[in-house]
């Protein structure tokens, strides 16, 4: 049965909920299986079988108990004046380190360590693994760019660049199923405001069906019952060209549009505590692009990056990063999107790849209207990297603008392949690394593989 995303804004028993908390995750289960029988109202029943999903996920992604954390600590970072086990907790308890509680007891996500080693610069200069000299750090690398492409696209007024890359996704063995029916949904670039046109190179195997080249979350489809296991993939180009804009908020017309300012359930929601951020920083202002602004700086100086669990465990993305003042690139953009749309100035998603300049990998962000310069761009997450690095010229680069180096494959969220994939999920909001499902089953997370390759990429004069 396929899971209703939307009963997510339900609220749990309160039962269910202090079981979940405390990681107990085998008796919340059995408790949901106790009030199905009992036949609650439909709404309830959804929000129940929900549940069952995301319980399944969630206690995959916190696996790592504080003793084996403690270890991590000790064994990847030179020794300092602090102990392994002051300095968990202090990142802990800083917000740094992801954790939830496992049948009782601490358990740090998966990834905990990853995060730490992104966004902590006084540990990175400690641990044993990191690069020897700038040259061959490739973040630093790739934001030397970056700043270079800012300088171009002021000086020409935009920057485009022909990016040639690859998509694959490859079922796990010990999920594959011989001779069943699988179904595959693989994202591809679509046409939008930076893309005119998407050049498919290849595909393999031979596709079932190409969905529409402006579909707002585009997918190659395919449907075969396959004896041996094998990798799907598309191979493509496209110019992606962005222009760039100074906003000014004395140029800010007095009329403004009223679409996508409407709520979006599960996540974009207009709760009280959003409502109430939204009139605290906001208090006083009534130009639209001076709110946005006030938006963009709340998120990229005071939200933390940090690598998340699956989303659909999470009950309100938002909201998380507003209470907890954390998230990565997609929680941060639908945050930013909620505040923009609670304010009523228009707001949507992007999402894709970053696809270039050294590197390719999956990436969010988000697109906000202010007439008269139309929708632009605010990327929150390269925003807080620039801000904390103390780059005030890419911290203001990212709100209304963007970089080249980008695939689009998503431009609204929540939105519905073609053809609709029939089972469960991997992730019912958006699509970066793709979907694949037999009959009754839509495989999750550790059931499938998905990953880019970056071919080239070029500068290129585009004048269109």
């Amino acid at each position: 049965m396929k899971n209703d995303w939307t009963s997510l804004a339900y609220p749990l028993p309160d039962d269910i909920r202090l079981l979940k908390d405390n990681g107990k995750w085998d008796d919340a289960l059995e408790q949901i299986d106790f009030l199905l029988a009992k036949k609650p109202p439909k709404a309830m029943q959804e929000r129940l079988l929900l549940e069952k999903t995301i319980l399944g996920e969630q206690r995959l992604e916190y696996t790592i108990p504080w003793e084996e954390a403690v270890c991590m600590m000790k064994e990847e970072l030179l020794p300092s004046d602090q102990t392994p086990e002051e300095e968990l907790f202090f990142y802990m308890r800083n917000g740094n380190a992801l954790w939830h509680y496992n049948d009782g007891k601490i358990c740090f996500h998966r990834r905990f360590f990853r995060t730490l080693m992104n966004t902590r610069p006084e540990l990175v200069k400690r641990w044993k693994k990191a690069p020897q000299s700038e040259e061959d750090d490739l973040d630093w690398r790739e934001k030397l760019i970056l700043t270079s492409t800012i300088h171009e696209m002021q000086e020409k007024g935009y920057a485009a660049r022909k990016i040639h890359a690859r998509c694959i996704l490859k079922v796990e063995d010990d999920a594959f199923r011989p001779g069943e029916k699988l179904r595959v949904h693989l994202p591809v670039p679509a046409v939008c405001q930076q893309v005119k046109s998407v050049n498919i190179l290849n595909i393999s195997p031979k596709p079932t069906y190409i969905a529409p080249e402006d579909h707002p979350s585009r997918t190659i489809y395919f449907e075969e019952a396959p004896t041996e296991n094998h990798e799907y993939s598309v191979e493509f180009e496209y110019i992606n060209r962005v222009d760039y804009v100074k906003p000014d908020p004395d140029q800010v017309s007095k009329v403004q549009p009223d679409f996508h300012t409407e709520e979006q359930a599960p996540h974009i929601l207009f709760t009280p505590y959003i409502r109430s951020l939204v009139k605290e920083l906001t208090e006083g202002e009534t130009n639209p692009l001076r709110k946005a602004r006030a938006f963009y700086d709340f998120i990229t100086t005071k939200v933390d990056y940090i690598f998340m669990p699956a989303y659909y465990i999470l009950e309100n993305i938002p909201e998380f990063a507003a209470k907890n003042f954390k998230g990565d690139c997609g929680v941060q953009a639908l945050l930013f999107i909620t505040l923009c749309r609670a304010a009523g100035i228009p707001a949507r998603w992007q999402s894709g790849l970053c696809a270039g300049p050294l590197d390719i990998g999956m990436h969010d962000w988000a697109q906000f209207y202010i007439a008269p310069y139309g929708w632009m761009y605010a990327d929150c997450s390269y925003g807080g990297s620039a801000y904390r690095a103390g780059n005030e010229e890419r911290w203001n680069h990212y709100f209304g603008n963007l970089d080249p180096y980008r695939a689009i494959m998503n431009s609204e969220y929540q939105y519905e392949f073609d053809p609709p994939k029939l089972e469960n999920r991997h992730d019912p909001y958006d699509n970066q690394i793709g979907e694949a499902e037999y009959e009754g089953h839509g495989l999750m997370g550790p059931e499938f593989d998905g990953w880019e390759e970056l071919l080239g990429i070029e500068t290129v004069e585009d004048d269109i």
